[in-house]
């Protein structure tokens, strides 16, 4: 994210990057006022923008598989392609990396996301285990990549209730963070 969370990565409502010129062309356009725009980027986008169905990722799978949904299967594909971009471009950035870490919601739950994701990060050095992504239950944590990869993929589960609550122990009571 940037300087607000609409920017950066497509979520279930935010649009995430936007070519800046949407702003003037939704304006002349449709005849929207800024917060109108700034309302349809962050609460109207993203997967449910996409899908015209759904925020959930969940939601867009069994469309997909059951209905043959192509709206829905279009928010997938535009999901995964960006998550893919991200993790090229912050390997691209950081010159190299150990590791990509799968957590939230959908990196946690979803062992299809995550190899749809990571079609293409072959390039990287990065192979999934197909049989160790689809074991990982939800909850575990675990590595995902095959033998061998030079760049590795784990699942690791978010507390993120429990992390706030830390923090805000640590700022009422003045304590130093523990890593």
């Amino acid at each position: 994210m940037g300087f607000t969370p609409l920017e950066g990565l497509l979520m279930a409502t935010r649009s995430g990057d936007v070519d800046a010129s949407i702003l003037e062309f939704l304006s002349h356009k449709e005849g929207m006022t800024l917060q109108e725009i700034d309302s349809m980027l962050n609460k109207q986008s993203g997967l449910l923008g996409l899908s015209g169905l759904t925020a959930d990722m969940r939601d867009l799978l069994e469309e997909e598989a059951e209905h043959q949904d192509r709206r829905a299967r279009l928010a997938i594909e535009i999901f995964c392609q960006r998550v893919r971009k991200y993790i090229g471009a912050y390997y691209v950035a950081l010159g190299g990396a150990q590791a990509a870490v799968f957590a939230g919601g959908i990196g946690e739950n979803s062992p299809l996301i995550r190899r749809r994701i990571c079609q293409g990060l072959e390039s990287v050095g990065l192979h999934i285990d197909a049989a160790r992504n689809d074991e990982l239950a939800s909850g575990e944590s675990g590595e995902i990549s095959a033998e061998g990869s030079t760049f590795r993929a784990f699942v690791i589960p978010t507390n993120e209730e429990l992390l706030i609550a830390r923090d805000t122990y640590r700022v009422i009571h003045d304590t130093p963070r523990r890593w």
